[in-house]
């Protein structure tokens, strides 16, 4: 099964569907960061992640 990055929230599932919604879902994506603690991750900051996860860098 093809990863899929969400276009709102850029995180990276597996399934048919994201937390933000249905049809958010695209397989044109470039590069992945892994945020373990959001809290205390600048990267997270940056990003306005506030969950842990897998995160596509660049979502088309």
């Amino acid at each position: 099964m093809t990863e899929k990055a969400c276009k709102e929230c850029h995180r990276i599932v597996k399934g048919a569907t994201c937390e933000c919604g249905p049809n958010t879902l695209t397989t044109d994506w470039m590069g992945y960061v892994i945020i373990i603690d959001p809290e205390k991750s600048e990267i997270a900051k940056k990003m306005d992640i506030t969950k842990k996860g897998k995160y596509a860098l660049r979502v088309r």
